[in-house]
């Protein structure tokens, strides 16, 4: 891999030396996030809606007496939806929402597979496919165990959240 090339995955998310992900599936595909971005993984529970939020924000949740939004992926993305199953799950992530302040966000997902030590050799970036997706919120993609990974930069993924609908929780 080129030096470019590394250079522009190391820009994209500071941690990446890190190299640890948590991956999970989404309609047969798999993606990773970031460990140091992962408070926990709950099982999925009843979800508060919300009026007058966007489809993908399926509402709140009570976690130990904090309320956390809640944004299905799946929507998110443009998959098509699903009824969850015993393996449906919600990663809590920890998100910088701007000026320096964290929140909590849940994060509906198929299921949890496992977390990965991927190095830059394994990662190339992602290829164009004039999405907005593909261009803004991944860092790359990993060839790990004769499979593809998108590694997302979960930040990126859910900045309108954070910067509008979502700021009030």
């Amino acid at each position: 891999m080129s030096n470019a090339i590394l250079d522009n995955l190391n820009a994209s998310s500071s941690s990446f030396s890190t190299g640890k992900f948590l991956t999970f599936t989404l309609a047969d595909e798999f993606y990773g996030v970031e460990v140091l971005k992962i408070r926990e993984i709950i099982r999925m529970q009843k979800i508060t809606p919300v009026p007058q939020m966007p489809s993908h924000v399926k509402g709140v949740i009570n976690l130990r007496g904090k309320v956390i939004p809640v944004i299905d992926l799946r929507v998110k993305f443009n998959l098509p939806t699903m009824e969850a199953t015993e393996r449906t799950c919600i990663i809590v992530v920890d998100v910088d929402s701007g000026q320096g302040i964290n929140s909590l966000l849940g994060l509906v997902v198929d299921a949890v597979e496992e977390v990965l030590n991927i190095t830059p050799e394994e990662v190339e970036p992602s290829p164009d496919f004039g999405t907005h997706l593909s261009s803004e919120c991944c860092i790359g993609i990993a060839k790990v165990k004769d499979s593809v990974k998108t590694l997302l930069d979960i930040e990126k993924v859910v900045s309108a959240e954070l910067s509008g609908e979502l700021s009030q929780f």
